[in-house]
């Protein structure tokens, strides 16, 4: 059957996005038809797969093109520090808020708003985002003047939200309110297909960002990296990509420039849970680090809230679990002062 030009359109890929398989052909169908509308679109998929260059095509096709496309990561911030993000503050209404400064949402006033990891923000945040959906209005943190701002919201989880929504983790209203149309970006191990396309646009990338010239690719290392299952998905690729162009020895990309675990091979750092305590604490830390570092976009200006924020809340977590949540006891095991940890619990949203 063939197309017509209109169908052929809909299906020809996003902007900045690689891939014509048939999943990612319905990816492209839906960011079209839906970028044409004021809809709120849901992106779901797991870390690595895309949804920012999605979001991006969404304001791209779309009529606010030429207005802000503002990028927030919500699971990078503290509560307080999200809602001040988000919706800005007044001068004085917090220690170190020393003028009146405009939030996100402001700043996309008339463009798109780009809400990645939604599915991190907490009960009290969810209230707030809720009403600027449906109103389309909030004060500032510490202010009582309403701001009105017509901002489109593209917002994307890499967990199940209809899962949180049923659990009690995440808002139902709010859900339904993000969810008017979904699109589920596919792993990239359900598109093996496209990893030839991927691998020789990335080798264009890191050829010419590192003066090199690896044209050619092994049979070998490319039936690995279609065998591999990438569960770091197209940044994982991109990554392995950017370190094979820069170890390659010739024109050629081989398997021995592939780390171990795409080869097939066990990796002694990432084999199996049981292993990990054979690592000293220095290793882990350095493993820890460099994991999240692999999933952080290049032009990414949060690496220590990403990171250490990401930690510091899982340690007060379990050690909150380990004290059968008794903030004196925790506190005093973490070394903090008993205020400082219930701030903490509070800004990780420890408490609800």
């Amino acid at each position: 059957m063939s197309l017509t030009n209109g169908q052929h359109d809909a299906l020809s890929p996003l902007p900045g996005i690689i891939g014509s398989s048939p999943a990612m052909l319905e990816v492209y169908r839906i960011t079209r038809q839906v970028a044409r509308s004021k809809a709120s679109v849901l992106l779901l998929g797991e870390t690595g797969t895309g949804k920012e260059l999605v979001a991006k095509a969404v304001h791209t096709l779309s009529d606010r093109r030429a207005r802000p496309f503002v990028r927030v990561n919500c699971g990078a911030l503290s509560e307080s520090l999200l809602e001040s993000e988000l919706f800005g503050h007044v001068k004085g209404s917090f220690t170190g808020a020393v003028s009146d400064r405009a939030g996100r949402f402001q700043s996309a006033d008339t463009g798109t708003i780009f809400l990645d990891e939604i599915n991190s923000t907490t009960p009290l945040l969810q209230v707030k985002l809720l009403r600027v959906l449906q109103e389309r209005e909030f004060e500032r943190v510490g202010g009582d003047t309403t701001i009105r701002v017509d901002t489109r919201i593209v917002s994307a989880s890499n967990r199940n939200l209809l899962e949180m929504a049923t659990n009690g983790t995440f808002r139902e209203d709010l859900y339904y309110r993000l969810n008017v149309v979904p699109i589920h970006l596919p792993p990239l191990r359900d598109r093996r297909d496209d990893i030839p396309a991927l691998v020789g646009h990335f080798l264009n990338i890191y050829n010419e960002g590192n003066d090199r010239y690896v044209t050619h690719i092994h049979p070998a290392a490319m039936e690995a990296l279609q065998a591999y299952d990438w569960p770091g998905n197209v940044r994982e690729l991109q990554n392995i990509i950017e370190h094979a162009v820069v170890m390659a020895t010739g024109d050629e990309l081989t398997p021995d420039v592939l780390p171990r675990v795409v080869r097939g091979e066990a990796d002694p750092t990432m084999s199996s849970p049981t292993s990990l305590p054979k690592l000293d604490f220095e290793s882990l830390a350095q493993h820890l680090v460099l994991e999240g570092l692999s999933h952080a976009d290049d032009s990414a200006e949060d690496l220590h809230s990403r990171i250490v924020d990401r930690v510091e809340r899982e340690v007060i977590a379990q050690v909150l679990d380990q004290c059968q949540g008794v903030q004196i006891k925790a506190a005093s095991r973490l070394g903090i002062n008993r205020n400082t940890l219930h701030k903490k619990i509070k800004d990780y949203g420890l408490g609800e």
